[in-house]
């Protein structure tokens, strides 16, 4: 037979017995007779910016400084994706809530209220199946719009005429 339940397995756990939480899943508890799980910060901020990464018209996340910092800091550290994951994202967790802000940049022609829709219920579903946290919100601030022509702007003016003499 299929399993055919919502919950995600865990190889080698054992199941206590207990009937999942009551909200379906992501009610499971961090605080249990049995002990503490603690999700660090940075971690909720990984999964979360993930999460929103996955949604088809995000270009790119994080502000203007939070960009231009994470890619100075890439370049001295030789930071890969992992280091980059949470960049535009900051949380605040606490023992069994967590509240997110993402800050975005757009792909042109996308509509913003649905995509930002899209991105809330997508990091939202991620953080709580991963964390077992309840999201209390997601904010969304969108901080700029990519347009098709931004890329590569530095290699097609080398090759044009100048407009003026």
């Amino acid at each position: 037979m299929t399993n055919t339940s919502a919950e995600p397995t865990v190889p080698g756990a054992r199941d206590s017995g207990t009937p999942g939480g009551a909200r379906g899943g992501a009610g499971r508890e961090l605080v249990t007779a049995n002990g503490r799980t603690t999700i660090a910060d940075h971690v909720v901020a990984k999964i979360a910016g993930m999460a929103a990464r996955e949604v088809d018209g995000v270009h790119r996340m994080g502000g203007g400084s939070a960009r231009a910092f994470g890619a100075v800091r890439d370049r001295v550290s030789g930071g890969g994706s992992t280091s980059s994951a949470a960049r535009g994202v900051a949380v605040e967790v606490g023992e069994r809530q967590a509240a997110i802000d993402i800050d975005l940049v757009v792909e042109y022609g996308v509509a913003i209220p649905d995509l930002a829709g899209a991105v809330r219920r997508n990091v939202i579903h991620g953080v709580e199946r991963m964390t077992g946290l309840e999201v209390t919100e997601v904010n969304i601030t969108v901080d700029d719009i990519h347009l098709p022509d931004d890329s590569d702007d530095s290699e097609s003016g080398d090759d044009s005429e100048p407009r003026v003499r």
